[in-house]
């Protein structure tokens, strides 16, 4: 890792904001699923983020990133959008929502491990456990909130969505070196905009018959949990290591049964807040910091006085 990278107080606030836009994409692809297939769902709102990014890209000047990068930006663009999203819309109308729980927890084990081979980031054994940790809090909080889980096969959906998250996040990090990270996000986006656009060809019939709610339902995926979610966690990504930040997402499931137990009064058992501490203790593991080693004492140079 650069030396440079840190996991400042700024990028645990870009984190906190993707999280919590990111825990509120589950309810409302559910709730819009109920009007638009799993491949409108993609469409509309990585087309409601790409406007999104243009006109940020606009309003600050941003260049597009290096005319030789284009190739794989668009290649990671569609992997880890359109694939993603794809895999995710369609999973969710098959399989139960704890498994999906479950099993999207895996990425970031995943993207330690990739970040490992591809980029050359180094995975301590106290990451390594502390992401372990952290994924036995999940799995824990998931069995005990009451989500169903069943493991189907199509729940393979979910495991290519894992792993192309993590292509997508471990991909951009070289990339944010030499060109603005909105450019390269806004880039992505509209490669992943165009790799789904076969697969929503009836969008804009089913706007015209869907109800205002599923709209609004679009509207509010586009813009916080794709572009505000996106922006503030590349932004994250550019200052800190890719594993760092991923092992951030195992705060997915926790975050989601506190916002139930706050806005809807479902209290959450003992085991579940067990395991969400556990969960917590697992993420601070995986990021504490090494202790630095003890600057070694100047060895004194003693001169005998001649008698």
């Amino acid at each position: 890792m650069d030396s440079t990278e840190r996991l400042d107080g700024r990028a645990l606030i870009y984190i906190a904001i993707a999280l919590i836009t990111w825990s509120s994409a589950y309810a409302a692809i559910a709730y819009a699923l109920a009007s638009f297939t799993p491949g409108e769902v993609a469409l509309a709102r990585l087309f409601i983020g790409s406007v999104c990014f243009v006109l940020l890209m606009w309003a600050r000047g941003t260049p597009l990133p290096r005319r030789s990068d284009w190739p794989q930006l668009a290649l990671l663009g569609v992997i880890g959008l359109t694939v993603y999203h794809l895999c995710l819309n369609y999973a969710e109308t098959r399989i139960a929502s704890g498994t999906a729980a479950i099993l999207i927890s895996l990425v970031p084990a995943a993207t330690a491990t990739l970040s490992a081979f591809w980029i050359g980031e180094r995975i301590g054994a106290r990451r390594v456990m502390g992401l372990g940790v952290a994924l036995f809090g999940v799995v824990l909080v998931v069995l005990t909130s009451g989500k169903e889980v069943r493991f189907q096969p199509m729940a393979a959906l979910v495991l290519v969505s894992v792993l192309a998250s993590a292509i997508f996040f471990v991909g951009q990090k070289p990339l944010f070196v030499r060109n603005d990270m909105i450019g390269v996000t806004t880039f992505a986006f509209l490669a992943g905009t165009l790799g789904s656009l076969p697969f929503g060809l009836g969008l804009p019939h089913a706007l015209v018959v869907a109800p205002w709610t599923h709209i609004a339902a679009l509207v509010w995926l586009g813009i916080a949990p794709t572009f505000l979610g996106y922006l503030t966690w590349n932004a994250a990504l550019r200052r800190a290591s890719a594993s760092q930040v991923s092992s951030f997402i195992y705060f997915s499931p926790p975050i989601a049964v506190l916002i139930g137990w706050v806005w809807l009064g479902e209290q959450p058992g003992w085991l579940t807040l067990v395991g969400g501490a556990i969960t917590v203790g697992g993420v601070a593991l995986a990021n504490a910091k090494r202790r630095a080693p003890a600057p070694a004492l100047p060895t004194e140079t003693v001169t005998a006085k001649e008698c």
